[in-house]
């Protein structure tokens, strides 16, 4: 398959200072770079604007949506799926 999924969090005192923004670029450099895999998915509820932005930003690209994705807080959430090609599209023999 050569991929993975992306998962991200951060602490509401941290948010809006491009904290998130720096780790992502990070981590997607060392998943494509050290990993080589081929793409890296992440999905988001489609209210989470902020979320949405920030994938946008960093190249993921939208692929659907996903009804009653996740149970979170009690209920079913729909999720956004987007996803990132590796730049240099190399494979894993």
């Amino acid at each position: 398959m050569q991929a993975c999924y992306l998962g991200y969090s951060i602490d509401k005192m941290l948010e809006r200072q491009g904290i998130m923004r720096e780790i992502l670029e990070a981590g997607i450099a060392y998943i494509f770079d050290e990993f080589k895999l081929h793409r890296i998915m992440a999905n988001y509820i489609p209210n989470n604007e902020r979320s949405g932005q920030l994938l946008r930003s960093l190249g993921f690209e939208e692929e659907g949506l996903a009804k009653s994705y996740l149970k979170i807080a009690g209920s079913w959430q729909d999720h956004v799926l987007t996803s990132k090609l590796n730049p240099k599209n190399e494979v894993i023999d």
